[in-house]
């Protein structure tokens, strides 16, 4: 009935109704288009909050990356730099040891060297017994060496000559130190190398020490060779005025030697003993007997002068020249005449003293009574003293200088 009513109130009512429903349409448009933007905005405040967040947790991430990175490369520098470091200890450790090694070397190689020097040295002296270091003997000089010849079956000679006048134990030795004399036995070894001869020579040696072992084999053809022989090894152990050569039944008065050596000492090359120029023995059989007689002209020539056998000396040069020549130095059957014969061609006085080569008493004695000792005494006829072993002692009481000449003697 109202809706009569109102409609019954005629058209304004129906107008006014008209624009409610307009407003209500533009209001619910407005609204829904206001819903739409506010949905909108609080749709964009919602995605770009979260978006600045990621972005930011992004940003984060990648710096927690970048320095993550960073401490890594940083890390892996250190670590390279630590094993380049490494490597430049381990490359200088390595030089190090390099170094080391070539100083190791080096000590080796000179070790050997002196090791080869020393063998060498060794090799090229002979074996003597109870001697002094090669290398005190070499720098050590001497006013004389003798060298006294002998063989394996002359013991009894040896002990003779011991007993007259060759000093010994200290007084040996003090006659080295202060007299700058050296006397050894000359002898070579057996042709059986170790055999009972030579265990003999070092059973004695052991005993007395006075040998010179020569690197040569004992036989009375060979005096020759064993004569180069023994002055190329004497000049190699002893630095010498003078070198002689005596044989084991020959007396000597050491004093007067000296005496009569110490006024060529100036000399240069000279040559001292009792020359003679005997007959060239061309005949098979005989004593002395020269195979290269022809060498020497016709049948019944004599030989060149030279120094009897039996005692000699020569200086210091002649001595050197027999030791750097004595591969293509000649040898003649006799000794003495092997001598002389490598002597001419050179500048060398040759001295004859007829002092070196006295007879037996009564000659020495007599010759002793005057003042004028010999130096060297022994029996022609027999190249020595005849029966040397029970006659030495004798010709050393009757013709001997007496001991206190030898040590007040002035060289």
């Amino acid at each position: 009935m109202s809706f009569k009513t109102r409609g019954g109130g005629g058209g304004g009512g129906e107008v006014a109704s008209s624009k409610k429903v307009v407003l209500s349409r533009n209001w619910a448009l407005f609204l829904c288009v206001s819903s739409f933007c506010a949905g909108m905005l609080f749709t964009n405040r919602m995605w770009i909050q979260p978006e600045a967040k990621a972005t930011g947790k992004t940003s984060t991430l990648e710096e927690q990356r970048t320095n993550f990175k960073s401490e890594d490369c940083d890390q892996k520098i250190v670590e390279k730099h630590n094993f380049n470091n490494g490597l430049g200890d381990v490359s200088m450790d390595q030089h190090g040891i390099q170094e080391q090694d070539e100083g190791i070397s080096d000590l080796k190689i000179k070790t050997s060297l002196a090791t080869d020097e020393h063998e060498s040295v060794s090799h090229s002296l002979p074996i003597i017994g109870n001697m002094e270091s090669s290398e005190s003997t070499l720098k050590r000089k001497y006013f004389m060496v003798i060298g006294i010849n002998t063989a394996f079956s002359s013991r009894k000679r040896r002990d003779s000559v011991r007993s007259t006048w060759m000093p010994q134990g200290e007084k040996r030795k003090k006659l080295e130190e202060e007299k700058g004399i050296v006397i050894r036995f000359v002898i070579g070894h057996s042709s059986t190398s170790g055999g009972i001869l030579d265990r003999a020579i070092e059973a004695e040696e052991k005993v007395h020490g006075d040998f010179l072992r020569l690197n040569h084999i004992e036989g009375y053809l060979e005096l020759s060779a064993k004569t180069k022989t023994y002055f190329a090894t004497a000049v190699a152990m002893w630095d010498a005025e003078f070198y002689i050569k005596v044989d084991d039944d020959v007396h000597v008065n050491l004093g007067t030697l000296g005496m009569t050596l110490a006024g060529h000492r100036m000399k240069p090359r000279v040559y001292v003993g009792c020359m003679k120029s005997g007959p060239v023995l061309a005949r098979k059989g005989v004593k002395y007997h020269e195979p290269e007689y022809w060498k020497f002209g016709e049948i019944g020539n004599k030989y060149f002068r030279h120094a009897t056998g039996q005692l000699y000396a020569i200086s210091k040069d002649l001595a050197t020249y027999i030791s750097e020549n004595q591969n293509i130095l000649h040898k003649y059957a006799n000794e003495d005449v092997s001598l002389g014969s490598w002597f001419i061609g050179l500048d060398v006085e040759h001295v004859d003293n007829r002092r070196l080569c006295c007879g037996t008493p009564p000659d020495c004695e007599w010759k002793a009574q005057m003042g004028n000792i010999c130096v060297a005494t022994f029996d022609w006829k027999c190249s020595g003293v005849c029966k040397s072993v029970e006659r030495i002692k004798q010709v050393h009481e009757l013709c001997g200088e007496g001991e206190d000449a030898l040590w007040h003697s002035s060289f």
